[in-house]
């Protein structure tokens, strides 16, 4: 089934990631970190790429973003295909990032109502493509996506 395509720039730049990720082997999760309407920092899901415990998109997202002053994260806006596990809402919670774009929390649903509760806008679009593609991915290689999220599939 073909979805179309966000208009929103910034969901399609995360999705853009998450495609990559998946080219290379991956889990397709993707984020990009936008201040002041501009993307600073691209990242997408890399814990099989680079044998990696920790790089989540939204981890590998701000890791390549750099560092950034308190000031700047008070202006950003960090999208991800997925809804942030609690590791990657550790580090929005860390930060102060105001706001989360949420592709979908469909097929996963991190620690949204914590989120919040910390004073964290959360806009949850709920895109297909990013629904289908995590759809698709979880049903092709459920042990992956069991590891990513740290369950025992059992």
């Amino acid at each position: 089934m073909k979805t179309e395509r966000t208009t929103d720039p910034f969901m399609a730049a995360a999705i853009d990631e998450a495609m990559v990720g998946l080219r290379e082997g991956g889990i397709p999760i993707g984020s990009v970190l936008v201040i002041d309407g501009k993307i600073v920092g691209r990242g997408h899901n890399k814990r099989v790429q680079n044998g990696s415990a920790v790089l989540h998109a939204e981890m590998d997202c701000l890791e390549n973003a750099g560092r950034q002053t308190a000031r700047d994260y008070s202006r950003s806006v960090l999208y991800s295909t997925l809804s942030p596990c609690d590791m990657c809402s550790g580090a929005v919670l860390l930060y102060k990032i105001p706001k989360v774009v949420i592709g979908e929390n469909v097929t996963f649903k991190g620690p949204e109502a914590y989120v919040r509760s910390r004073g964290v806008e959360l806009e949850i679009v709920n895109d297909e493509e990013c629904i289908q593609l995590m759809r698709e991915f979880i049903a092709s290689n459920p042990e992956l996506w069991n590891e990513d999220i740290g369950v025992d599939g059992d």
